[in-house]
């Protein structure tokens, strides 16, 4: 159940950390506090975790170097949590491989949304009703109860939201997905026009499939629409 997940909040403001640690807490979620990117790296090694809330300035490891770190091997969601407001900054942590972001200081309703959000979204991809079995298109196998991927016969490491796009369109093979169609089934929320958002998660999504197989496209746009499998009619 998404009440009995394990949160891990990284953030070294006590005041916050504990507001969050408290916010969760009464959500019914299993919460860790961490207050260093060293720590929170000590506790993941340790355990296993369904979401990261992450601030970026941290002492000793910063919150960039743990996002790619935990991107490496891990699925998880993770949310950032910072004050850095600009435009830029979310592009490259999106691009890192982070799944959502908060600006400080925030509404903590939002916060409990956004959690929430993120934390069904990725158990739906784990042992969910209906969710066994594999996927396959071209040389890509996707198997939904493992949330493994292997493309070319290579391992690829997905985020949450990079499989779910993945799984989405392998289900729908000759369906074009429009931006606003991807993130109202990825995202489950209402899409408001956050062309970001889409961009920079397709665009992680092609490279790592890229890097396993070189040689294949399997995503094409297609302009004015959205996107599909290529080859796909």
């Amino acid at each position: 159940m998404v009440e009995k997940a394990n949160i891990l909040v990284v953030e070294d403001d006590n005041h916050i950390n504990n507001m969050l640690a408290a916010l969760l807490t009464r959500n019914g979620y299993n919460v860790k506090q961490a207050y260093s990117g060293t720590e929170a790296r000590l506790y993941l090694e340790r355990g296993e975790f369904h979401l990261v809330l992450l601030d970026l300035m941290l002492p000793g490891m910063n919150g960039e170097e743990l996002l790619k770190e935990i991107r490496n091997t891990r699925q998880m969601p993770i949310i950032i949590i910072t004050a850095k407001l600009d435009r830029q900054s979310k592009v490259e942590m999106l691009r890192a491989g982070a799944d959502d972001y908060i600006i400080k200081p925030f509404d903590i309703e939002e916060v409990s949304a956004r959690v929430y959000s993120n934390i069904r979204r990725y158990l739906e991809f784990g042992d969910g009703a209906g969710k066994t079995g594999n996927l396959t298109y071209k040389d890509i196998t996707l198997n939904k109860e493992t949330k493994e991927i292997l493309v070319n016969g290579t391992a690829v490491i997905l985020t949450a939201r990079e499989f779910a796009i993945l799984e989405l369109l392998l289900s729908h093979p000759r369906k074009v997905f429009t931006k606003a169609n991807l993130f109202e089934s990825v995202w489950g929320d209402e899409y408001l026009g956050d062309d970001n958002t889409v961009n920079v998660h397709m665009s992680n999504l092609r490279n790592k499939l890229l890097r396993a197989n070189p040689q294949e496209e399997y995503i094409e746009t297609i302009w004015g629409m959205g996107y599909r499998l290529k080859g796909q009619t």
